[in-house]
């Protein structure tokens, strides 16, 4: 009788298992399903029909991203449910800053080895995130690679696809000086500066399950983990209802002084007033524990600001009134100013409330 020869489960890789999570995520992505997309996963590709959404003279905006190092701290404490929300958050957020609706989204999710339930609380996340934004789950791959993650240990991708029409594309070309800055409270610290982040849970020697801190009705693990918030539907809100809205940038990895500046036009700038930022019981803990100094605050977290939005003067109230009942909380930062060769983009005047 002949030796039995190596098999991929001993070498690490579980078809069987990468089978039972696509059974148990199928609810999940059928409660995604929206005008343009009605097929089922399981295929070699996601399908949308463009034609279904009613876009007249659509453009297609595509934005990929990931979750970065808050990974660690849903691996470390075991809480899978609410990591997708995140990882489609950062998508569709920068979808929507160029006006555009979001349609569908993948994801692609790596491990070492496959636990399908742990897989399928994570897609339940993203199929959260996927209907808050208003667009399909369509498909995604799962990768089972050991020898290059530890078992327990995973990473997250994502993928989103948005339309907008010509007409409407974000940041329109007329931004200019007077007009109004405002701020979108973000929920927590979203997904940017958590390496930081955890050097700071690291200083303060607390573990994941200790009372948060800032909010002792939580555990720190679990107030870290605050899903990011999404602006997608409140944001196409105002644009549609006002037309007033000239420009979105969202608020992510470099804070306020390097993303503002992606949407302002050449010899342009803002001035905002710090004093006015609702800063988070979070960031003042962070600040205060690790001894930040402002312009750290300001350059790796959002501080309390998620969204920025440029609009109108005139019609800054109007906008603000849509926001607001699309469920946001908006103050008025500043505004847009002339600035010439030398001058910064980004001015401040006050102080970040972090004492």
């Amino acid at each position: 009788m002949a030796d039995k020869g190596l098999t991929y489960a001993e070498a690490g890789v579980d078809i069987d298992a990468g089978n039972r999570m696509v059974d148990l995520i199928k609810p999940l992505v059928r409660a995604t399903r929206r005008p343009g997309a009605d097929a089922e996963i399981g295929g070699f590709g996601g399908l949308f029909d463009l034609k279904r959404t009613g876009f007249k003279d659509p453009v297609l905006v595509a934005a990929t991203d990931g979750v970065g190092t808050k990974l660690k701290i849903a691996i470390d404490t075991g809480r899978h449910d609410t990591i997708g929300i995140d990882l489609v958050a950062m998508s569709v957020n920068d979808l929507v800053v160029q006006g555009a609706e979001p349609l569908f989204f993948l994801d692609y999710f790596a491990c070492g080895k496959l636990a399908p339930e742990t897989g399928a609380l994570i897609v339940k996340g993203v199929a959260a995130g996927c209907k808050e934004a208003g667009c399909a789950l369509i498909g995604g791959e799962t990768a089972e690679m050991p020898g290059l993650y530890r078992d327990g240990d995973y990473d997250l991708a994502g993928f989103a696809v948005g339309a907008a029409e010509r007409d409407a594309l974000l940041p329109r070309a007329d931004i200019g000086a007077g007009d109004v800055v405002l701020g979108l409270a973000s929920s927590g610290i979203h997904s940017n500066g958590y390496s930081l982040a955890r050097r700071v849970v690291e200083v303060s020697g607390l573990g994941w399950d200790a009372p948060a801190p800032f909010d002792k009705s939580k555990t720190l693990g679990e107030a870290l983990l605050t899903p990011t918030r999404i602006y997608v539907k409140s944001c196409l809100a105002a644009m549609r209802e006002t037309t007033a809205l000239k420009g979105l940038a969202h608020i992510t990895g470099g804070g306020f002084p390097d993303n503002i500046p992606r949407v302002l036009p050449d010899g342009t700038g803002v001035a905002l007033d710090l004093s006015r930022v609702p800063v988070l019981p979070v960031f003042k803990w962070l600040a205060a524990t690790g001894g930040i100094a402002e312009p750290e605050m300001l350059r790796t977290f959002n501080c309390g600001i998620g969204m920025i939005a440029i609009v109108e003067s005139a019609r800054a109230d109007a906008v603000t009134d849509v926001l607001t009942r699309a469920g946001e909380t908006v103050v008025q930062l500043g505004k847009v100013t002339a600035a010439g060769a030398g001058v910064p983009r980004v001015a401040y005047s006050g102080r970040l409330a972090l004492g």
